[in-house]
């Protein structure tokens, strides 16, 4: 039987989702779960002497229960810090579906959770005819929404529910980041988001506490109830 999964969004570029995946990854196995990350494209990556290596993968790479190939969670890495559809095209590079599907494939056949990132936001440019929301879609998996906490966030956190909705995927819950450690009534903003997003809070992310450490203030009751996909 395969694994789990679940798919990050987030409601802009530069909200914390890595920081929420890299959390989720850590309180999944303290629940006892073989949980694994996945970073299927990313762009503004490095170059290395093993090669063009992304941040965000390698935080995701290091927070996995398990030693893993680095192409095996980014199977594209792009150099440039750009919207992928662009990154790609400069360097001559084809995003297509299959070979991220089969990479995903194999991380769920040998984890009992795979925590795949998305890039930017909901609708970012993958390729010509791809968008980065083609991921959840077209693999089926439900989606946890990254809200990076600070003025505007209500906006881009409802205007992110709705297209979820609209392309038929299933909101299972969304996280609270604490980006801005002054945000302006921040209480009242989180009771906002409760009311009017159509899915629970897991938790709100403290600014300035690790992963491993905002670990335990996640609620993954939504997440240990999903039932495995064959």
């Amino acid at each position: 039987m395969s694994g789990r999964a679940l798919f990050v969004a987030g409601t802009d570029t530069g909200i914390g989702k890595t920081h929420a995946a890299c959390t989720l990854l850590h309180a999944l196995q303290a629940a006892g779960q073989r949980a694994c990350g996945m970073k299927p494209v990313a762009s503004g990556s490095l170059e290395t002497p093993e090669g063009l290596r992304n941040e965000d993968a390698l935080a995701l790479l290091a927070a996995g229960g398990a030693p893993l190939p680095y192409a095996a969670v980014n199977p594209v890495a792009l150099r440039e810090p750009l919207s992928p559809h662009l990154a790609a095209a400069y360097e001559g590079v084809t995003v297509r579906m299959p070979p991220l599907r089969d990479a995903f494939e194999r991380l769920r056949a040998a984890h009992d959770w795979v925590v795949v990132e998305g890039v930017g936001g909901w609708r970012v440019p993958l390729a010509p005819d791809l968008l980065a929301s083609d991921i959840p879609r077209q693999w089926r998996l439900p989606v946890v929404l990254v809200v990076g906490l600070r003025l505007g966030c209500l906006n881009h956190a409802l205007l992110s529910a709705e297209a979820i909705a609209a392309d038929g995927c299933q909101l299972l819950g969304w996280i609270g980041n604490r980006i801005d450690p002054a945000m302006m009534a921040l209480e009242d903003n989180l009771a906002t988001l409760r009311e009017r997003l159509p899915a629970p809070c897991l938790g709100v992310l403290p600014h300035g506490l690790s992963p491993a450490e905002a670990a335990s203030g996640l609620d993954l009751g939504p997440l240990l109830g999903l039932s495995h996909r064959a």
